[in-house]
């Protein structure tokens, strides 16, 4: 049965502390494709495709002893990022933020609508609808 709100995981990211290992390790030691990347110094960031239109989205920028280890949210597809959104809204899930759409710059770039709640338990999930 097809859900109309989410059709998979589109991506799980992480914070890293030594980037490129990460990123290394990753793509050379798992076989993982680099789908796209972005941004630099503290700010860069790379999608790696897992398969089955699921990626690793790995940032730079971890530091220290990271109170929310290194998951930063999971993400999940949506063909319909403000319908998905206000339909946790009526769940009575907290937005962290509102449907916004972005323009990544990245290596291809890349358009998506996205938006952030918190889960029951206080998990950060995201909507990620790929526009072109």
């Amino acid at each position: 049965m097809c859900n109309p709100l989410v059709s998979g995981c589109h991506h799980i990211a992480m914070r890293a502390k030594d980037f490129e290992k990460s990123v290394d390790f990753y793509a050379r030691t798992l076989g993982l494709n680099i789908a796209a990347r972005w941004g630099d110094g503290e700010n860069k960031a790379v999608m790696l495709d897992m398969g089955n239109d699921c990626c690793l989205e790995i940032f730079a920028g971890g530091k220290g002893d990271m109170p929310e280890g290194t998951l930063l949210h999971f993400a999940l597809a949506t063909e319909d990022c403000d319908a998905a959104t206000e339909r946790v809204r009526s769940a009575g899930a907290k937005i962290t933020m509102e449907p916004e759409t972005i323009d990544v710059k990245g290596t291809p770039p890349f358009t998506v609508r996205i938006a952030f709640f918190k889960g029951p338990d206080g998990e950060i999930v995201e909507f990620f609808q790929k526009l072109r």
